[in-house]
């Protein structure tokens, strides 16, 4: 069923959105075609209708690829629930259907291709993740712009946007170590960052990226059909609601087992701390620092008002491509939900987090003075900074010269009011000296290293 409002919530709305529909924006006319597409391939027996049978969806990808070890089973625990829920609950177009049955053969075929490599190389699984630095903030809130700055930094390991999306090496990847055939992984996420831009350009606008630019985690823990990136594609509450009550330690162990396959791939030293980051640990920061326990963290903060309207914006953006059955104002409402969730997560794991192992990360601070802000953090990474300068340098001068369309949205399309943003989430921007409007959060109190 659709996130729909309570009549408490619906009191708390402007009363003029009361009233008013608002339309999604339009997507492009190019997954209207290919839904045409589709619908008409599946009239004539050209194309086969989604299947949503897990054992379907495995034995298919065991036919195919002649192998049938996909590691720790806990994984189909999430994948029943999803299925289930994608099918009943997110009123997916024939393209959304078509796009969901081929990213569930993707990843089954990675976790069968992840566990033929241990099987072959089984110090891959001996190499150890030192002291990874994580960023951890809500979805907003500075972290990419963050994660790259650091990733410029050679002395750190970081993914590339292929390798989140395709994680797991091909089978003759021995041949492209030895320099003797190309990888096909770039080559893929070039294909399917093109047509998320056919799809609907405003996505890659909001969050620009390419094969080769640094690029969070998030579809290593989607590896395990878990977490949020399902969540911010498709309207599935039950799956989302099955998920914040789970203990995410395995999804977070077979994130890390690919984080050592994929240091391996690269050829990288095993001594390079990795930079992470990805909204999702705000949920699981246990999870995270069960797997990872010398973990330093680095959180992010920014105004609420932001945080909120640009999370639902980016993830109606990208649900619109798969259903036509979107409105934006439940789709608001639970994205201020999931916010809220998210941060009292946060406040509630950093408890028992020694102050010394986090810093605190303003989101205008780095807008006003990035430098100031990053010498900070080489202070309580206890590292020099001088070193990382020229790559950042280059990087901010690459990311202003890009001529990327900015991300406009409001509160007010998806329902909401800065009113009811900030009584919901105005004493967080207190606890943590968030500049607000209004001066909510203008005392900073030292909550952190740094």
């Amino acid at each position: 069923m659709a996130l729909l409002p309570t009549a408490a919530e619906q009191k708390t709305r402007p009363r003029d959105l009361q009233s008013q529909n608002y339309a999604p924006p339009r997507r492009s006319r190019f997954i209207d075609l290919v839904d045409a597409g589709i619908r008409t391939g599946r009239k004539f027996g050209m194309v086969e209708n989604a299947r949503w049978s897990r054992d379907d969806l495995m034995g298919e990808a065991a036919d195919a690829y002649g192998l049938d070890d996909f590691g720790d089973e806990w994984f189909t625990r999430p994948l029943d629930v999803l299925l289930d829920s994608a099918r009943a609950e997110a009123h997916l177009n024939a393209a959304g259907d078509f796009s969901a049955m081929q990213q569930f053969h993707h990843l089954l075929r990675d976790r069968l291709y992840a566990q033929m490599w241990y099987n072959r190389h089984p110090e891959i699984l001996a190499r150890p993740i030192k002291n990874p630095v994580v960023i951890v903030g809500p979805m907003r809130s500075g972290t990419t712009r963050l994660h790259r700055l650091l990733s410029a930094d050679r002395r750190f390991a970081h993914l590339r946007s292929f390798e989140t999306i395709s994680p797991v090496p091909r089978p003759d990847f021995e041949q492209v170590m030895a320099g003797e055939k190309q990888d096909f992984r770039p080559v893929l996420a070039r294909r399917i960052l093109k047509v998320a831009r056919l799809a609907n350009p405003r996505t890659l606008s909001i969050h620009p990226t390419g094969p080769f630019e640094p690029e969070e985690e998030l579809g290593l823990i989607a590896a395990s059909f878990y977490g949020m990136k399902f969540e911010a594609q498709w309207r599935v509450p039950t799956y989302t609601r099955w998920c914040e009550q789970e203990s995410a330690v395995p999804a977070y162990r077979h994130m890390a087992n690919l984080l050592r396959l994929i240091g391996w791939s690269q050829q990288e030293s095993s001594l390079r701390p990795w930079i992470l980051k990805t909204p999702q640990h705000m949920l699981d920061l246990p999870a995270l620092l069960e797997v990872f326990p010398d973990a330093r963290l680095i959180f992010t903060h920014r105004d609420p008002k932001s945080v909120v309207g640009s999370a639902a914006s980016l993830a109606w953006n990208q649900t619109i491509i798969y259903s036509d059955d979107v409105m934006p104002q439940p789709h608001g409402r639970e994205w201020l939900r999931k916010t809220e969730l998210m941060i009292e997560r946060m406040r509630s794991a950093r408890e028992s987090i020694p102050a010394e192992r986090m810093i605190d990360v303003q989101y205008d601070d780095m807008d006003n003075d990035w430098r100031s802000s990053m010498e900070r953090i080489y202070r309580f990474l206890d590292l020099d900074i001088e070193p990382a300068l020229p790559g950042m340098k280059t990087y901010l001068a690459r990311t202003a010269a890009s001529k990327r369309v900015p991300h406009s949205y409001s509160l007010e399309e998806f329902g909401l009011s800065e009113g009811e943003v900030y009584e919901r989430l105005g004493e967080y921007a207190s606890c943590y000296g968030i500049p607000v409007e209004g001066g909510i959060g203008e005392t900073r109190p030292a909550i952190a290293a740094g």
